[in-house]
């Protein structure tokens, strides 16, 4: 299991998100953030949230073709039975959503017990306080700040408190447990989330490298990229009226038999 990697020395960590990259050459993808402190991977069971992505095999032939530490992040019901597996398959941070954990601390020490970096994530309606206890059990802390399922959300302001209030929780009990945040990341907010005491950040277009085929979070997918994750775009409804013949156009200067010529009519006339 790659566990970790040293904290940079100015206490931030970015860790990109493939949510939305080039699944037919995943390890290619990957291969190219080589400074990245992780890779984010989203697991979704189309349960917990109204999305599905990658799962087990994914990883464990990620974990083999790169050296980066892998963070999975389980949205997932029943993440109490599957966590496990995931820290066998090679991640080196396994975050489960308390959420949809059954027995919270328990999950926790049976992940650092495999040898990885037990995290438990909050929704954004999700408070802090009455987890303040269990932050001494946790390896990190992961406040999403849009809600989980779906790329390319704005950042809800609202969860900044939130940011501040586990930030002084953890001083309070002095604990190292690391505080990420997810969602709506960008170059130019980052820094509000950096004072506020966020620590990593899952970087989607903040992290791309340049000729990025990563369309990660919040990224557009590109022809012959994958789907950018995000609700499904309506189906065009279909007309059921028949379609109307166009008009047969007549040439300039020609009359058909049963519509005489203007000069025509003149002639019948004057006879």
């Amino acid at each position: 299991v790659k566990r970790t990697r040293t904290r940079p020395a100015m206490g931030i960590q970015i860790t990109p998100s493939v949510l939305n990259a080039d699944l037919s050459r995943l390890a290619d993808e990957v291969a190219r953030i080589p400074s990245s402190d992780w890779v984010h991977i989203d697991v979704m069971d189309n349960h917990f949230v109204p999305n599905l992505t990658l799962g087990l095999p994914v990883f464990e032939s990620l974990a083999r073709a790169t050296d980066l530490p892998l963070d999975a992040h389980l949205m997932i019901e029943d993440p109490d039975s599957h966590a496990v597996e995931y820290v066998e398959a090679g991640c080196g941070s396994v975050t489960f959503h308390v959420e949809a954990a059954g027995a919270p601390v328990r999950l926790a020490r049976e992940i650092r017990a495999k040898g990885a970096r037990a995290a438990m994530a909050l929704k954004p309606a999700t408070p802090v306080e009455p987890y303040e206890e269990l932050l001494a059990e946790l390896d990190m802390l992961l406040v999403m700040t849009v809600e989980p399922g779906f790329g390319g959300q704005k950042f809800l302001d609202l969860c900044l408190p939130k940011i501040r209030t586990a930030r002084q929780l953890m001083e309070k009990h002095g604990v190292e447990t690391w505080l990420q945040v997810d969602g709506g990341i960008s170059l130019e907010s980052i820094a509000r989330r950096a004072e506020a005491g966020g620590g990593e950040f899952v970087a989607g277009r903040a992290g791309q490298p340049p000729r990025a085929p990563l369309r990660v979070v919040g990224g557009g997918g590109a022809p012959g990229r994958s789907r950018q994750a995000g609700p499904p775009r309506p189906t065009p409804r279909r007309s059921t009226r028949a379609a109307c013949p166009a008009p047969r156009m007549r040439r300039p200067g020609r009359t058909t038999p049963s519509s005489p010529s203007r000069r025509g009519r003149r002639r019948a006339e004057s006879r």
